[in-house]
This record gives structure tokens, C-alpha cells and sequence, in this order.
């Protein structure tokens, strides 16, 4: 019995010792102090826990306070440089943290200004349509209303480009003049090749010059001689017969024969058809592919408008000289057709001729040559 009543009373003792003990705690979890206010929202009011702890604890009315003494704000005016206020300028302000850069656009009496404003240092690009950027750069202390200088905006420099450019016919000029230096050995006129790719066309003043200084140059009379007396000696058109008669008749053919060509296929039509009658020294490629170049310039040349076509200046110059040369030779050379067809096509075998020498040999035997880019087909 004794057993069973210290039990009874040990029993009794721990239930009235638990409900004592609830009672006085309950009270302590209802206390609303600062230190536990962030372990009631823990255990209430977030699904984050930790994160609502220590947002309370920054968003607390004293740490707010704190933050709002310390912003300050910033203004200023844009002006002109005629010292009129600027509307609608773009105002941006920048600090160290990109996301805490502002813009605004100026007003009607070109002010501006930004509100709540951390303190630190801060930089004002002002920018306008027409008008170089402006950069402001200072340090706003806490609280400050900073009051920025009056910015006056200056016109943007235009950096224009000009080029000047000799016109067309004093390029074609100069480059015709380096042409008539042009002499192989040094004295036999080479005024038709150019070794300039991109030679700026020729006017017909001067096509009809080019042609009348070959005429009249001493080596073309002197070929010319040569070539008559060539004739005389294997008794070419006996009808002109020898001595100096037959020689001075058979120098006269040939000298028409020269210029006809000359003015005909390198001046007359040229200026018509709008061709140029000079060669396009070529010197790049395979030599195969020089030779093709140099075999169809007779038939192949550069436009004025700079453009590879059908060559019809020389071919027509070449049968316009055949016939002409028709109205000299004796009557009984003078099958109209045969010595026409025939002509031409000599000449045109001349020009194919005179293509390879001017791009393989030539060159070398031209002294004070200025090489320029080679010309492309």
C-alpha cells in the first residue's frame, strides 16, 4: 500500500509540475519584443523564412529613416550656345552601379532635375541631335540638393571629307604626254600603247592630235622611205617604173596608205564610235593568256565608257584605208574587191602582230617606261 501511495503522489506531483509549467511559457511566446518580432515572422508570416527575417530587419522604420536623410537630388538648365534655354535634350545621369542610372529630357525652360539620389559620385551626359555630347562629373554628399552648372551645349564639328579630282581631260592629257616619250630605242614613236590600266578616255581633239603628231614624225617618213624603196626594188606596180619618179610615186602610195590608217582607224572613227584606238598593255596573266589578248586586239577594244567591245574602228579604218588606196595604185592592180578584202585583212594581221611585240617585247626596249597597274581584259 505504501508503494501504490508514493506512486499516486510522484504521479500527481508531474501532472500539476507540466500544467505549471505550460502556464508560465505560453506567455513568453505571446511577448512582442523587437529581438523576437523577426522569429514571428519566421514562423508566420513567409514562405521564405530567411529571406523575410532579414528584409524585416532592413525594412525596419529606423533603417528607412536613415536611408531617406542620406539621398539628395540633383538639377541643372541646358543651354545654347546663343545662351537660350535647349527643350528635349536627353540628360542622363550615371553612377558607379549601372542600374541606378537615370534619364530625363529637358523641359520647356531647359531644366531638369533627379530626385532621390544616392550620395557618391555621379557623371551628366547631355546629349542633343546636332550638338556635341557634354559630360558633367562630380560627387553628391549626403542630403544635398546639388545645383549643376549651366551646361551649354556646343554645335557638333562634321568632319566632311573632300576629294578633288583633276577632271577627265587634263588626266587624259598628262597621261598623253607621258605617252609621246614613248620611243623604242629611244627614237622609233611608240605613242599607241598604255601601260595604264584604267587611262581616262580620250576626247577627239585629242585622238586627232595623237594621230597628227605620228603622222608628221620624222620615223614615219623614214619608214616610210624604206618601205617605198623596198618596193621599188622588187619592182612593185611597174606601171610607177624606177628611178626617182618611180620611187617618189611608190613613196607617195605608201604614205597614204599610212595616213588613211592613221586618221581613218585611229581618229576619225574613234571619235564617231566612241572607241580608243590605243593598246592596253596587258602583262599579268599566263603567257598563253597574253598571247590570246594581244592576237585579238585588232578586234577587241576599250570604249570611252571603259568597257571591252568589238573593235569596229579599226576594222572599218582597215577596209576604208583598202579602198581608198583603190583610187592610187595602177589600173591593172585594181581588182576592187580582192585588193580590199586583201588589204584589210593584212592590216588586221599587222595589228596582231604589233600586239605581241607591245606585250612581250617591246617594253624592254622602251626606255623610261612608267609602269602602272597592268590592265585586265
Amino acid at each position: 500500500m505504501h508503494g501504490i501511495f508514493k506512486e499516486l503522489i510522484l504521479a500527481a506531483v508531474l501532472i500539476f509540475g507540466a500544467a505549471a509549467h505550460s502556464q508560465t511559457s505560453m506567455p513568453a511566446q505571446t511577448l512582442d519584443t523587437e529581438d523576437e518580432a523577426p522569429v514571428r515572422g519566421f514562423l508566420h508570416l513567409s514562405d521564405h523564412p530567411r529571406k523575410f527575417a532579414f528584409n524585416s530587419l532592413l525594412d525596419s522604420p529606423d533603417s528607412q529613416a536613415t536611408d531617406r536623410q542620406s539621398w539628395g537630388s540633383i538639377s541643372g538648365t541646358i543651354l545654347d550656345r546663343t545662351g537660350a534655354v535647349s527643350v528635349g535634350a536627353k540628360v542622363r545621369l550615371t553612377r558607379k552601379h549601372p542600374f541606378l542610372s537615370q534619364e530625363v529630357a529637358s523641359g520647356n525652360n531647359g531644366q531638369y532635375s533627379f530626385s532621390h539620389v544616392p550620395p557618391g559620385s555621379f557623371q551628366i551626359t547631355v546629349t542633343a541631335p546636332g550638338f556635341a555630347a557634354q559630360v558633367f562629373s562630380a560627387d553628391l554628399r549626403s542630403g544635398q540638393a546639388f545645383l549643376v552648372p549651366p551646361i551649354v551645349l556646343a554645335v557638333a564639328s562634321a568632319a566632311t571629307e573632300v576629294r578633288v579630282a583633276a577632271p577627265t581631260v587634263e588626266v587624259a592629257e598628262a597621261q598623253i604626254k607621258e605617252q609621246e616619250k614613248q620611243r623604242v630605242f629611244g627614237f622609233i614613236p611608240n605613242f599607241y600603247v598604255s601601260y595604264i590600266h584604267d587611262a581616262a578616255p580620250l576626247t577627239s581633239k585629242q585622238k586627232f592630235r595623237l594621230a597628227r603628231k605620228t603622222a608628221v614624225d620624222p620615223i614615219t617618213f623614214l619608214g616610210t622611205g624604206i618601205y617605198a624603196g623596198l618596193e621599188q626594188a622588187a619592182d612593185r606596180y611597174p606601171e610607177y617604173g624606177q628611178g626617182a619618179q618611180g620611187y617618189a610615186k611608190r613613196f607617195g602610195a605608201a604614205y597614204a596608205d599610212a595616213l588613211s590608217g592613221i586618221f581613218i582607224g585611229n581618229a576619225i572613227l574613234p571619235s564617231l564610235l566612241k572607241q580608243d584606238p590605243r593598246y592596253f598593255y596587258k602583262g599579268t596573266g599566263t603567257t598563253r593568256s597574253r598571247i590570246l589578248y594581244a592576237l585579238a586586239s585588232p578586234v577587241i577594244c576599250k570604249g570611252d565608257n571603259k568597257r571591252w567591245q568589238p573593235n569596229y574602228s579599226f576594222i572599218s579604218g582597215s577596209i576604208a584605208s583598202a579602198s581608198i588606196s583603190t583610187l592610187y595604185v595602177p589600173t591593172t592592180d585594181r581588182n576592187v574587191a580582192s585588193l580590199i578584202f586583201e588589204n584589210a585583212l593584212i592590216r588586221i594581221a599587222e595589228g596582231s602582230l604589233g600586239g605581241i611585240l607591245q606585250e612581250f617585247v617591246l617594253p624592254r626596249l622602251t626606255p623610261h617606261i612608267r609602269h602602272h597597274k597592268p590592265s585586265q581584259p
